[in-house]
C-alpha cells in the first residue's frame, strides 16, 4: 500500500489532495475487509419434505447465532405449553436482570409481568431480548439452567453444532451454532408443534396501545414465506432462517453473516426463487425425531464425557427440564463482546469479537469426606469472584474408585452419591463419597464416585453389586 501511494502522491500534490488520496485508500481497505467478513457466510436450503439438502455453502460452519436463539426458547416453550406446563395466559414475571436486557425489549419494569403469548409474540415480531431471558428463567429456574435445557434440547434433535448460553442470542463467546443446525431446528417447530407454527407468520401485533411490527421483511414480500427468525449483531451478521410453502413443495432456507439487512433478503430471495422448483412434491414424513422426553436419558446421553458413566434412570433431586451438553473439542476463539442484539438493522450496536488467548483452564481443588458423607468440591476459577473461597490442600480417597454418575451440578451429584449409599448400603459400607470437578470447554461438571477400595478387583466387585442393583457404575483408579 505505501508503494501505491508513493506512486500517486508526488512532491507536487497538496496536502488537501494527499488528505483525500490517503482516505480513498482506507477507503479500499475497509471494503477488502467487508468483503473478507462477507466471505465468511454460511448458507443452506433443505426441502423440507424430504430432508434433502438442496444448496449449501459452509453450512457445518460455525457461527453466532444472534436472535437465532430465540427459536430454540420458543421450542421450550412450545413444549411446555403442549405438555400443559403452562399456558397462554400464564403471566411471565420479568426479573432485575430481564428487565435490564439491552434492546431491542419490550421495557417491562423489574417485577412486572405479561402473559405467554404477549412474550412469544414480542420474541418473533419485534425480538424482544427481556421477554426472552423472562421466559427462560420461567421455565429453567434460570436462565443458566435454561441455556443447559437449550443445548440438551438441541442434542436431542440432532444439532450437534450448537451450544447455547442465554436465551436471547445477546453476544457470548461460547454461544455458537451452524447453518445446517438452525435448518434442522426451522423443521423441528414446524413439525413437532404446528399447532404453535402460526406465530412466526405474525407481522404484528398490539401491545397495550402500541403496535409493533416485525422484522421479516420477507413476509408478505415472497410468496408462500411464513417465518422464521431473524438475527443480528456485528459479530454474527444478518442472520435469517426462511420456511417456504408453495402448494405441495416445502422449503427451510437460512441464511448466516449477511453484510447488511438488504443483501441477505436478496439473497434468500435468491434461494427460494432458484430452489422451490426443484422441491418434491411428496414427502416421507417428519425428518426431525421428537426429542426423548426423559430428562434423564436426555442428560446422560449429551452430558456425560466418553467414559463416565451413565446417570442413574430416575432424578433423586427436583431440578429443571435438562442440563448442558458439552462442546466438542474443537476450540471457539474468545472474545469480548460489547452487549446489544438491537433487530434494528440499520444501527445495531453490538461489537465484533476481538480474538485473545483461550480462556484459562479451571483449577479444581477437592476436599476429602469421611465414609458415607459426600465431599465439598471448591472450584477456583480465573475470574476474580468465585462462588466460594478456594481450598489451598486437600485429599482425595486413595487407590480406585467407583464412578455412578456425572452431572453439571455439584448438588446433582451429591444427591446421587447420597442415594446410592441408601440403595447399597452393605456394598459401600467401606467405601466414602466424593465429587470431583473437571473442566470441559470452560464448563465446570462434577463427578460422584465412591473411594477407598484397595484394588482394582475390588472396586469391579463392588461395581458388579451395584449393576445388580441396577445402579451403573464403572472402577477408574485414583
Amino acid at each position: 500500500m505505501r508503494q501505491a501511494l508513493s506512486g500517486i502522491v508526488s512532491k507536487s500534490t497538496t496536502p488537501l489532495k494527499t488528505i483525500m488520496i490517503i482516505a480513498m485508500a482506507m477507503t479500499l481497505v475497509v471494503a477488502g475487509a467487508a468483503s473478507s467478513f462477507a466471505a465468511r457466510s454460511a448458507a443452506i436450503v433443505v426441502d423440507a419434505k424430504t430432508g434433502k439438502v438442496l444448496y449449501s455453502a459452509d453450512a457445518d460452519g460455525r457461527r453466532y447465532p444472534a436472535s437465532l436463539t430465540k427459536m430454540m426458547t420458543l421450542y421450550l416453550t412450545f413444549e411446555a405449553l403442549a405438555k400443559g406446563k403452562i399456558s397462554k395466559n400464564t403471566p411471565v414475571v420479568f426479573s432485575s436482570k430481564a428487565s435490564a436486557e439491552a434492546p431491542t425489549k419490550l421495557g417491562v419494569k423489574p417485577g412486572g409481568s405479561v402473559t405467554v403469548e404477549t412474550a412469544i409474540l414480542s420474541m418473533v415480531t419485534k425480538s424482544a431480548n427481556d421477554s426472552a431471558t423472562a421466559l427462560g428463567e420461567m421455565i429453567g429456574g434460570n436462565e443458566t439452567n435454561f441455556a443447559r435445557m437449550m443445548t440438551a434440547k438441541a442434542r436431542q434433535l440432532g444439532m450437534n453444532g450448537t451450544v447455547f448460553r442465554n436465551a436471547n442470542g445477546l453476544p457470548d463467546p461460547g454461544q455458537f451454532t451452524t447453518a445446517r443446525d438452525m435448518a434442522t431446528l426451522g423443521i423441528a417447530l414446524r413439525e413437532h408443534f404446528p399447532q404453535y407454527y402460526g406465530y412466526f407468520s405474525q407481522r404484528s401485533f398490539l401491545y397495550g396501545r402500541q403496535r409493533i411490527n416485525g422484522h421479516n421483511r420477507l413476509l408478505g414480500r415472497i410468496k408462500g414465506v411464513d417465518g422464521i427468525k431473524t438475527g443480528y449483531t456485528r459479530a454474527s451478521g444478518f442472520n435469517l432462517v426462511s420456511s417456504v410453502s408453495d402448494g405441495n413443495r416445502r422449503l427451510v432456507a437460512v441464511v448466516m453473516g449477511g453484510t447488511s439487512g438488504g443483501s441477505r433478503d436478496n439473497q434468500m430471495a435468491g434461494l427460494i426463487n432458484t430452489y422451490m422448483p426443484r422441491a418434491s412434491t411428496r414427502g416421507g414424513g417428519d425428518l426431525v425425531a421428537k426429542a426423548d422426553s426423559n430428562p434423564i436419558k436426555a442428560l446422560a446421553k449429551v452430558l456425560l464425557p466418553k467414559h463416565d458413566a451413565p446417570t442413574p434412570d430416575e432424578k433423586p433431586v427436583a431440578v429443571a427440564e435438562a442440563d448442558t451438553a458439552v462442546a466438542d473439542d474443537a476450540t471457539v476463539a474468545d472474545a469480548t463482546i460489547a452487549q446489544g442484539d438491537s433487530e434494528d438493522e440499520d444501527g445495531a450496536q453490538a461489537e465484533a469479537p476481538k480474538l485473545v488467548a483461550p480462556a484459562k483452564k479451571v483449577k479444581t481443588v477437592i476436599v476429602s469426606a469421611p465414609k458415607v458423607a459426600t465431599a465439598q468440591v471448591v472450584t477456583a476459577y480465573a475470574d476474580p469472584s468465585p462462588a466460594v473461597d478456594p481450598v489451598k490442600t486437600a485429599s482425595v480417597p486413595s487407590g480406585w474408585a467407583i464412578q455412578v454418575a456425572s452431572s453439571p451440578k455439584q448438588s446433582e451429584a451429591q444427591a446421587f452419591l447420597d442415594k446410592t449409599t441408601k440403595q447399597a448400603p452393605k456394598v459401600l459400607a467401606d467405601a466414602s463419597g466424593f465429587t470431583v470437578a473437571f473442566d470441559k470447554d470452560g464448563v465446570t461438571y462434577y463427578r460422584a464416585r465412591f473411594g477407598g477400595f484397595g484394588s482394582k478387583d475390588a472396586a469391579w466387585k463392588a461395581c458388579t453389586a451395584l449393576k445388580k442393583k441396577k445402579i451403573e457404575c464403572y472402577a477408574v483408579q485414583q
